[in-house]
């Protein structure tokens, strides 16, 4: 029997963590996979493993880690009956912990924001060091993620290797969700040449070749494109007001081999109000 990889969602107490649950349960039903739900301890160094007020410690971690994993397996199964769950706390610090799963897992989900951040409009470390370092597309979920909206899925496209895995993955979700698709692609002018006319229609071009890849006539999707001059922080950003998932890539054309978060990603997923996807390369 083949096991399907499953949705991994990464937990610990916060309001944050608990929506991750939820959204990545109903990711997980969505795509008919299973789903992990997992919270981690540091394990303690060998020169303080005597030490009673460390063992103490750890051990009050533990149970609150048991805890966040429990309450977010609750959370999951409300959301979503019919998928399987399992569940793991792991004595790891929690970053290599899913930075392994992410190898094989579908998806790999976070809160926005853990226990750890200091204010709200920055992620937290853990989010922060997955959509840097996965090898696979992680999702950043906020703890106000609409479950079950209607609105449309939107992707960032610029004809680059990670936004064309942004796209599969955006036409996959809007397929499932039976959702519309946005594709925004932008241009700017640098200097004289070429024309604005000519952008644009290069633009157009570019985004109806990468389309024709993912027609399928058994399921069709409502594709709205907007190609435009504009940076395209500023385009999606302004977009994703009314979408419910957001998916772009790791980094574009302006990016470089080895290179881990481009800017455009980088900004969005601190600006962004819905749940976004950065796609990853698994290599």
């Amino acid at each position: 029997m083949v096991t399907k990889a499953p949705v991994v969602v990464g937990v610990d107490s916060s309001d944050d963590s608990v929506q991750a649950a939820r959204w990545a349960a109903d990711d997980a039903a969505l795509h008919k996979v299973p789903l992990e739900v997992i919270s981690a301890v540091p394990p303690i160094p060998d020169e303080h493993s005597g030490e009673d007020g460390i063992q103490d410690y750890h051990a009050r971690m533990a149970d609150q880690a048991r805890h966040a994993v429990a309450s977010a397996a609750r959370v999951a199964a409300a959301t979503a009956p019919t998928i399987e769950i399992s569940t793991a706390v792991v004595d790891a610090p929690i970053i290599p912990a899913l930075l392994g799963r992410a190898e094989h897992a579908r998806l790999v989900v976070v809160g926005a924001r853990g226990l750890g951040a200091y204010q709200r409009s920055l992620l937290g470390s853990v989010s922060t060091a997955l959509v840097r370092h996965a090898r696979g597309p992680v999702a950043v979920v906020p703890s106000d993620a609409l479950i079950g909206s209607e609105r449309s899925v939107l992707v960032g496209y610029d004809d680059s290797p990670c936004s064309a895995d942004a796209l599969a993955i955006a036409m996959t979700e809007a397929r499932r969700r039976r959702a519309d698709l946005t594709i925004v692609h932008t241009w700017q002018r640098f200097g004289g040449y070429p024309s604005p006319a000519a952008l644009q229609e290069e633009g157009n071009r570019l985004v109806d070749a990468a389309l024709t890849v993912h027609e399928d006539p058994d399921e069709p999707v409502s594709v709205r494109r907007v190609v435009v001059e504009d940076r395209p922080v500023r385009r999606i950003l302004a977009e994703s007001a009314n979408a419910q998932l957001v998916v772009v890539g790791s980094h574009g054309k302006g990016g470089f081999p080895g290179m881990t978060l481009g800017s455009t990603s980088q900004a969005l997923m601190h600006s962004v109000e819905c749940p976004i996807i950065i796609a990853r390369p698994r290599d």
